[in-house]
Order: C-alpha cells, then sequence, then structure tokens
C-alpha cells in the first residue's frame, strides 16, 4: 500500500512568500513492518550484496560480548507482538525474564572484528532525492550497534555505493553482530513506500525579519484560539439551555470541536516531515543550529538519511499518512522501525560537491 502525506494545512508560501526560496524537496520513506527481497529498497535487509564481497566490520576496539544477545532482541519482540491487545502468558513472562538473565558472549573480546548492522538499502530508482556518486544507483546502510564511538559516543555508521546491475550472486546468509549494545539500535525489517514531499527550512536559520514574521503569526493564531475559548466560556451556560439533557449537549460540543481548527506551528506541521526520510532539511528543534561542515572540503553538508523514532509530529498528527489516520496509536506506524538513537533523531549528512567525501553525523 502506498503513503500518502496529507497536504499541509496552509499554504505556508502563500503566507509568507519569501518561504519560496527555502524550500526543498525530501522523499519519506514510509517504512512498515515486512520482509523485502535482496534486490527492493528496504530497511534493515536483506541487502543485494555481491557473495564474493567482504561484509563490512567493526574493527574498533570496544566491548562486543556484553549488551544485548540480537536473536533475543528480536524474539522479545516477536513475543511481544504477538501478545499485542491482551496480558501476557506465564509462559512467555518466563520466557522474556530469561532473555534478561542471558549470558552474552563471553569470547568475543574487545579488538575482534564483528559483522556491521543492516540498517537500509536504497535505490535511487525509488527515491527521488537520493543523489551518489556517477552511475551509483544504490545506497546500502550499515552501522555497528553500540554507542561508543567518536566524541559523540554513537552508533559507526559506514555507507556503500554500488552499481545494481554489476551485482551477481547475492551473499546468503548475511552476517550479523551477535550482540548490540542497546535493543534501540536494532531496526526491524521493514519494507518501504517511499513518497516525496515539499519541505521549508528550520526557522531558525532563516532571515531574521521572516522569523519575526512567522513568530508574530503564530501569536496571533494563539490569541485568536483564546478568544474562542472566551466565547465559548461566556455561550456554555445559554447554549446548554437549548438541549433537552446535558448528554446532548455534550454531543453538540463535541462535534463543534471536531471541526475547529487545529492548533498550527510552523516547526510542527509546516516545514520538516518526520520519519525515516532522504534529503530535505535538518531540525534543530532540540538545539541551536550548527554548521555541518564536509571534513574533506569544508563544503556546508547536507542531509542524506534522517533516522527519526516517529513518524508523527506536530499536536495535530498531521504529518501521519492518510492510509494509516486510522491507527494512530498503533506502533508499527507510528514507530515502525524501533530505532531512537540521540534523543530521537539522527542524521546522515553527505557532501552535495562530492558524495565520496567522509560522512558526518548529528543529533537531536
Amino acid at each position: 500500500m502506498s503513503r500518502t502525506t496529507p497536504p499541509r494545512p496552509l499554504d505556508v508560501e502563500g503566507v509568507f512568500p519569501a518561504l519560496a526560496a527555502h524550500r526543498r524537496t525530501a522523499t519519506r520513506l514510509h517504512p512498515r513492518p515486512g520482509r523485502a527481497k535482496p534486490e527492493e529498497s528496504s530497511v534493515a535487509g536483506p541487502l543485494l550484496w555481491p557473495a564474493e564481497e567482504p561484509w563490512p566490520t567493526c574493527t574498533a576496539v570496544h566491548p562486543k560480548g556484553r549488551g544485548h544477545l540480537l536473536s533475543d532482541v528480536r524474539l522479545s519482540r516477536r513475543v511481544l507482538e504477538e501478545a499485542r491487545g491482551r496480558d501476557l502468558t506465564t509462559e512467555e513472562r518466563r520466557l522474556l525474564d530469561g532473555m534478561k538473565r542471558a549470558t552474552h558472549v563471553p569470547d568475543l573480546r574487545d579488538e575482534d572484528p564483528v559483522p556491521m548492522l543492516a540498517v537500509a538499502q536504497l535505490h535511487t530508482r525509488d527515491v527521488p532525492d537520493l543523489v551518489g556518486p556517477g552511475g551509483h544507483d544504490l545506497l546500502q546502510v550499515f552501522w555497528c550497534p553500540f554507542e561508543v564511538h567518536g566524541a559523540d559516543r554513537t552508533v559507526d555508521v559506514v555507507l556503500r555505493w554500488r552499481r545494481a546491475a554489476d551485482v551477481g550472486a547475492v551473499l546468503a546468509p548475511q552476517p550479523e553482530p551477535p550482540v548490540v549494545g542497546r535493543e534501540e539500535c536494532v531496526p526491524n525489517s521493514c519494507v518501504v513506500h517511499p513518497e516525496q514531499v515539499v519541505e521549508h527550512e528550520y526557522v531558525g536559520l532563516l532571515e531574521e525579519d521572516l522569523q519575526e514574521e512567522i513568530e508574530a503569526w503564530e501569536e496571533s493564531l494563539l490569541e485568536e484560539e483564546d478568544d474562542d475559548e472566551d466565547d465559548e466560556d461566556e455561550g456554555s451556560a445559554a447554549g446548554h439551555a437549548n438541549y433537552a439533557t446535558y448528554e446532548e449537549y455534550e454531543a453538540a460540543m463535541a462535534a463543534a470541536r471536531a471541526q475547529e481548527r487545529q492548533e498550527l506551528d510552523y516547526m510542527s506541521d509546516l516545514s520538516i516531515a518526520p520519519g525515516w526520510k532522504v534529503g530535505g532539511f535538518a531540525s534543530w528543534h532540540l538545539t541551536d543550529p550548527r554548521p555541518v561542515d564536509c571534513p574533506a572540503c569544508g563544503t556546508p553538508t547536507q542531509p542524506l538519511l534522517t533516522v527519526h523514532a516517529t513518524e508523527r509530529d506536530g499536536a495535530s498528527g498531521s504529518w501521519l499518512p492518510v492510509e494509516d489516520r486510522d491507527a494512530a496509536d498503533d506502533p508499527r506506524v507510528v514507530d515502525p522501525v524501533g530505532v531512537h538513537l540521540g534523543r530521537g533523531l539522527m542524521r546522515v549528512h553527505t557532501c552535495p560537491t562530492d558524495p565520496t567525501h567522509p560522512h558526518r553525523l548529528s543529533f537531536q
């Protein structure tokens, strides 16, 4: 099933024409639980990986035998999914408790190389905003699932570009690390439903006068909402008298509230889409904006891949796809991948002048 982002609640460029200069497209991936084929775009594989090519490994020295068994992470998720909507059985509770006490891999030394975890595979034919080195049409993303790497103490990300047509026999089975640092570093296997949308730049990076216009507009919306609430309070007693019962009055008020304009703000509803995506803009909603320049040439980088813990954002949830509106509280819709890095959001940035330059990470 395709996924369709609802139109934005208003034409933001119609209200602020200057935003036309701050527009960029992004491709929302809309991952949903499922098992893709090796030749398809996906989250968490399997990958179109050549049988004769070595699989990426983590060679950094850090604890590798302590954490969570990858098999336990997947089994526990399967048990909880099968029990969704009911209480766990005694056997299921015993199984989950046993996993917490499991002995991990004591023979795995800190200096031993371990396979990296397959995170995503994306074809340029499926993802309009995916641009790689000349002639390369397939991006494969890996990470070491231990948050111990670099100054940010997070996963170590590896990008591999290739030509899909050059892949002959596909590697099977595909290697995996036996242990992971945190369960939230393990993506669920998902099929993707790519959809291109329009985004507008983070408010803190706009010109100062445009920021002030947006802020004044948002304040005016809040004032209108306060006025509406005051009018409702003043009229509620008189309005109640027009209904035969209090239940009829409450039903009428609920219907009226459903028709009210949803609370909007630029950052949550009108600028940057949530969820896993390629391209688009970076949000700096938890920190001040900071430069993320290419370590090779100094060019400001752009987001290649955004890994976000939720498909839903904003008070109105206006980014949730039309096809999922009736499942707005289903974790398979709101958080289908099960990954939570940083405080919920990680971006992989690449150099727009040369995608082969070293990438950088940023977090929110």
